[in-house]
C-alpha cells in the first residue's frame, strides 16, 4: 500500500510559490498536491514539521565526492553508494557525480563502475575534461588535457548512457566534435576556457547551453574584451553554475552575476573530498580544499550552505536561492518531475531550519533515517 503523508505547519517553497498555511501531500513516491489543512484527506498521516522550511530536494550538477570518498580515486561501487548516502543526509537528492580531467582509460573504467553501481540518487556522470584549455586548467593536470577528436569522443562515449554532462573549452573543440557530443545527448558546458567573447558566443549559438563555475578558470571580463563571463551575461538563453562559498568567487561577484543573469544562474558545490592518493590529492584548508602545492582545488560546500550564503551574503532572497538549487538545474537537465512541488513530481523533499541544516529528508516519498 502506498504511504500517504501530509507535511503541515511548515513554510513551503514549491518552486515559484511560497505557502505558510497549507499542507504538502505525498502519496507513495510522488507529490499528490498542496491543499488547505481543511482539505487534507482523512487517510493521510499528519507530519508536523514545526514551522521549518520545506522545499524540493536539492540538485547538484557538479560534485566529486564527500567525506573521504573521492570517486575518481576510489573507483568502487561502494564509494558511489556512500556518496549518495552522505548527500541525502545533506538534503541533496539528485546530483551529477563528477570526474575531473583524467586518462581516457580511467574515464571508461569509471563509466563501467557507475553502471554496475546502478545509482538511485545520482542522475549520471559529469566529465569535467579532458578537452580543456591548458591556460585555464586550474587544478587539472596539464599532461592529461588532450585534443578532442571525433574518434576519441566516439570511443569514450561508446556503449554507455551514463555520461550526461561534459565541460569543454569551446575554443579548443572543433564544431564537428561539438556537434557529435550534442548528437549523443550530452549537456555541454563551457569551462576551463580562455574563449573570447566572439568564440564563446559562437559556441553558445551552436548548442552549448551552460557554463561551468562562472568566473573560475576562464577568460576574465575586461572592458575591451569581456571574454567568457561577458558572453555568458550577454546571451539570452545560456545558463551558468556558480560556487557561492566566498572563496571561489567573492560574494560581490555572486551578487553582480545574479543581477545580470536572473533565472539563468544556478548553484553547484564543486565539492571534493579529502584524498591523499592518486593525481588529485585534496587537502582541507578549513572551508575549502587545495592541492599539496596550495592550488585551490574544490569547495567544502553543501547545497544548503550555498543557499545560506546567497541569503546572508549576496542579498538573494531565500525563495530565489532555493530555486537556484532546485528548479533551475532541474529545468536545465530537462527534468520536469524534479526541483518543484507539482502533482506527480517525485517526492524528494528537504525540511531545514534557520541554521540551514537538514532536519528531515524524503527521497521518493520515504524518509531518510541517518
Amino acid at each position: 500500500m502506498k504511504r500517504k503523508l501530509a507535511l503541515t505547519n511548515g513554510i513551503i517553497y514549491t518552486g515559484d510559490n511560497r505557502y505558510t498555511d497549507k499542507a504538502l501531500l505525498i502519496e507513495g513516491e510522488f507529490v499528490y498536491g498542496i491543499v488547505d489543512y481543511t482539505a487534507i484527506p482523512p487517510e493521510f498521516e499528519i507530519i508536523d514539521v514545526e514551522g521549518k522550511f520545506v522545499c524540493p530536494g536539492l540538485i547538484d550538477l557538479q560534485i566529486y565526492g564527500t567525506g573521504d570518498q573521492l570517486f575518481s580515486a576510489e573507483l568502487t561501487v561502494e564509494s558511489i553508494h556512500q556518496i549518495e548516502k552522505d548527500l541525502l543526509a545533506q538534503g541533496c537528492t539528485s546530483f551529477y557525480l563528477t570526474l575531473a580531467t583524467n586518462t581516457i582509460a580511467l574515464f571508461k573504467e569509471a563509466i563501467q563502475i557507475y553502471k554496475k553501481a546502478d545509482p538511485q540518487v545520482s542522475l549520471g556522470l559529469h566529465l569535467e575534461g579532458p578537452f580543456l584549455n591548458a591556460a585555464k586548467r586550474g587544478a587539472h593536470p596539464d599532461e592529461l588535457i588532450v585534443e578532442a577528436t571525433n574518434s576519441l569522443v566516439a570511443d569514450l562515449l561508446a556503449d554507455q548512457d551514463v555520461v550526461q554532462m561534459m565541460t569543454i573549452a569551446p575554443e579548443c573543440v572543433r564544431p564537428e566534435v561539438l556537434q557529435l557530443l550534442l548528437e549523443k545527448g550530452i549537456l555541454v558546458s563551457a569551462g576551463h576556457s580562455n574563449a573570447t567573447f566572439d568564440q564563446a558566443t559562437a559556441a553558445f549559438d551552436r548548442g552549448i547551453r551552460t557554463v561551468t563555475h562562472l568566473w573560475n578558470a576562464m577568460s576574465p571580463l575586461q572592458h575591451r574584451n569581456v571574454g567568457l563571463p561577458g558572453a555568458t551575461f550577454n546571451h539570452a538563453s545560456v545558463c551558468a553554475s556558480i560556487i557561492v562559498d566566498g572563496i571561489h568567487v567573492s560574494y560581490a561577484a555572486a551578487k553582480i552575476s545574479k543581477a545580470f543573469m536572473g533565472r539563468r544562474l544556478f548553484l553547484i558545490t564543486d565539492a571534493v573530498a579529502a584524498c591523499s592518493k592518486g593525481i588529485y590529492q585534496h587537502v582541507r584548508n578549513e572551508d575549502h580544499f587545495v592541492l599539496p602545492d596550495g592550488t585551490l582545488s574544490g569547495s567544502a560546500l553543501t547545497m544548503l550552505g550555498a543557499i545560506r550564503n546567497c541569503v546572508h551574503h549576496a542579498d538573494i532572497p531565500l525563495d530565489e536561492a532555493i530555486r537556484m538549487a532546485t528548479l533551475y538545474p532541474a529545468d536545465l537537465i530537462e527534468r520536469k518531475d524534479l526541483g518543484r512541488f507539482e502533482k506527480d513530481s517525485i517526492a524528494n523533499i528537504v525540511v531545514f531550519d534557520e541554521s540551514f541544516l537538514a532536519n528531515q529528508v524524503y527521497f521518493r516519498g520515504e524518509e531518510i533515517k541517518n
